[in-house]
């Protein structure tokens, strides 16, 4: 998998991820720009008003990044890939690295692939028609359909646990707020409505409601709310910030990362908040924290040990076990639907690349090659 290449924006050295761009600069009626900020080895997504104001973290928003999304039935694998040039694509490949296909194989940005839950189909971004927008496409590359039609950029969270609607982030009302969208296009529906910026969601496994990430009373909360946007409450409560909500297979835990006592950890609460459980506590930054299929364990990102790894723990936070040991980032873990591998992206190999590791650390095997 190709470097992404190096630019500069409003004379910050960045990497232009380019939901406004391609090929030459566009910019929606709102004037955001989103571009990938890479430093010693670490690219996070951000997004910012034309002027340099503004600034949002995205990384927490958008689950993907350039990291790999497991097929439900667990036999393929989807990522996106940057070639030298500004053209992002999105690619296929079967479990174990073979039979490797172009989906999108267009000249525009093409990227955050998120699965349908029946495996069939696959919601994705595009500026294909000259703005940032939801697509969604059949798991062959077919059928590509756009669901929404704004002047603002519209990129893609989540599905519904049914299948039936897909849950969005846009600008369109002037911050950044939540979405949803019936899978056909129609039913559009607005979520949240606050003067912050409301993101990072996630669907309750029964369907029946979302957490997210907001800073409506000025610093970073876990909020969940009825799938109907209703009933919104703040789950954390706290002075400094908490965000990137997971929910448990179960549905009655969410993990979340917060800065909370000093550092960034993960922590895991019921959704009353009646049980708050601090589960990592290292001098470096612990995040990304991703349930196993049956909720007994969680993978996680740690710098820890000076470079970002990938771990595992059991799910109240005992048998911290280091799953990489690499000199450069290994990042975004995601577990096989059975519970037995994990996927994640790594530049061990001079490149950014995926590779699968089982759960206890053996078979680490990489997928990808620079093509």
């Amino acid at each position: 998998m190709r470097k992404l290449p190096a630019l500069i924006i409003l004379a910050a050295a960045a990497l232009i991820f380019a939901v406004a761009c391609g090929g030459g600069a566009r910019t929606s009626a709102t004037a955001k720009i989103i571009f990938t900020l890479d430093r010693f080895g670490n690219r996070e997504i951000y997004v910012t008003d034309t002027d340099g104001s503004g600034r949002t973290y995205l990384t927490t928003v958008l689950p993907w990044d350039s990291f790999p999304a497991w097929s439900p039935d667990g036999s393929r694998i989807a990522f996106y890939v940057s070639d030298d040039g500004l053209q992002r694509d999105i690619y296929l490949a079967q479990a174990d690295g073979s039979g490797i296909v172009n989906l999108t194989d267009d000249p525009d940005q093409d990227a955050f692939p998120a699965w349908s839950p029946d495996g069939s189909r696959i919601a994705f971004y595009s500026d294909r028609d000259g703005n940032g927008e939801v697509y969604v496409m059949n798991a062959d590359g077919s059928g590509v359909t756009r669901l929404t039609n704004n002047s603002a950029v519209d990129f893609p969270y989540v599905w519904s646990p049914d299948g039936s609607r897909i849950a969005f982030g846009s600008f369109r009302d002037g911050n950044l707020e939540i979405y949803v969208v019936n899978v056909d296009g129609s039913g559009l529906l607005r979520l949240t409505d606050s003067p912050g910026d409301d993101l990072a969601t996630a669907w309750s496994p029964d369907g029946s409601r979302i957490a997210f990430e907001s800073d409506r009373d000025g610093n970073g909360e876990v909020y969940v709310m009825n799938a109907d946007g209703s009933g919104a409450v703040n789950l954390t409560v706290r002075p400094l910030r908490d965000g990137s909500p997971v929910w448990s297979p179960q549905g009655d835990r969410i993990a979340f990362v917060s800065k909370r006592d000093g550092n960034v950890e993960i922590y895991v609460t019921d959704i009353t908040y009646s049980h708050l459980a601090r589960l990592t506590d290292s001098p470096r930054e612990d995040a990304r924290p991703a349930w196993s299929p049956n909720g007994a364990a969680i993978a996680f990102e740690s710098k820890r040990d000076g470079n970002s790894e990938i771990y595992i723990m059991n799910a109240d936070g005992s048998a911290q076990t280091r799953l990489t040991d690499s000199p450069v980032p290994d990042r975004g873990p995601a577990w096989s639907p059975d519970g037995s591998r994990i996927a994640f992206e790594s530049y061990q190999d001079g490149s950014s690349e995926i590779y699968v590791v089982n759960a206890d650390g053996s078979g680490l095997t990489r997928l990808t090659s620079d093509f």
